[in-house]
């Protein structure tokens, strides 16, 4: 009986609360928001770190040319003994911006460089030039000079060696030549605490014999086709093959990828030129048959012919 009283009151009540709810007495709070109520959780504020990290591609942006570096052998020298217009003898370069107690990025981009040249076959130092420059001003010649000893002995070609140039500088001229090329970085704790190291993206860089940023290559893996293709460009096909300039013709840099892209249009108008020079040169020599059946030369004509006193 109890247990029946029981069940009776639970229902009225339920039928009460229903009722009181669906003529606005009671309300009770919404368990969906509208969507312009709803609120975005936390976000993670972009590291200050990161924020100085990155490239630019700053393409056909001109390098100051003035800015004084000492070279791997002690001997100052300016960018504008690399480059400049002035001299008929400039070469294309490979810039790279490293500095040379990198725990590991640095080794590895110049290791992907060195890999990627091994199978190019023009040579440092004769087609163009390996310009390797510290971002750290506390780094000296020696080395310097050691790096280079390093690399140059990895490639396997020691008569290349004055194509390689490790150089060091001050820090307002290496701030001068990071800026001019969109290199950010910035210094962070080494092991010790110390502000000795530094965070920064992987390039490297193809410069014109004027001093001027033709090409990016990102990471520290690189084509040796593009690098190939991309050193013929800049030297404004001074450099590379017939075939390298037939290629530079149907492949293009693409800034956006990084890489040579081949242009389907120049690869239709090459084949169409070819075509039209091969069907010229064909109906060229059938025209030439027709007219010598047509016209012999004399003598065949007395020689096929009858003699004149039978």
């Amino acid at each position: 009986m109890q247990y029946r009283n029981t069940i009776r009151r639970t229902v009225r009540l339920a039928g009460a609360l229903a009722l009181a709810i669906s003529t606005g007495a009671v309300s009770l709070p919404a368990q969906v928001s509208s969507y312009g109520d709803k609120q975005i959780g936390p976000q993670n504020a972009p590291s200050p770190i990161l924020s100085k990290i990155g490239i630019a591609q700053h393409l056909n942006q001109q390098l100051p040319l003035n800015l004084t570096f000492t070279d791997d052998a002690g001997k100052q020298i300016q960018l504008g003994d690399y480059f400049g217009s002035a001299a008929a003898d400039k070469r294309p370069a490979i810039l790279a911006l490293v500095y040379y107690q990198c725990p590991m990025l640095c080794s590895e981009e110049l290791n992907g460089l060195v890999s990627a040249l091994e199978m190019v076959s023009f040579r440092p130092g004769r087609d163009f030039d390996v310009i390797v420059a510290s971002i750290d001003p506390s780094e000296g010649t020696n080395l310097a000079a050691s790096k280079k000893q390093t690399y140059v002995k990895r490639y396997g070609h020691p008569e290349t060696a004055n194509g390689w140039h490790f150089l060091t500088g001050t820090q307002p001229n290496i701030d001068a030549l990071t800026q001019a090329v969109g290199f950010g970085y910035t210094k962070i704790p080494g092991p010790d605490g110390k502000l000795t190291q530094f965070a920064h993206a992987s390039a490297i860089q193809i410069v014109t014999p004027q001093g001027k940023l033709a090409q990016y290559y990102m990471g520290v893996e690189y084509s040796p086709k593009d690098l190939r293709l991309g050193l013929v460009e800049a030297s404004a096909n001074r450099i590379g093959s017939p075939v390298d300039n037939i290629l530079t013709y149907c492949y293009h840099y693409d800034p956006g990828t990084n890489k040579h892209s081949l242009i389907v249009a120049r690869v239709v108008q090459l084949g169409g030129l070819v075509t039209m020079f091969s069907l010229g040169g064909f109906m060229w020599l059938m025209f030439r048959r027709d007219y010598r059946r047509e016209h012999p030369p004399a003598n065949q004509t007395l020689v096929s012919g009858t003699k004149a006193n039978g």
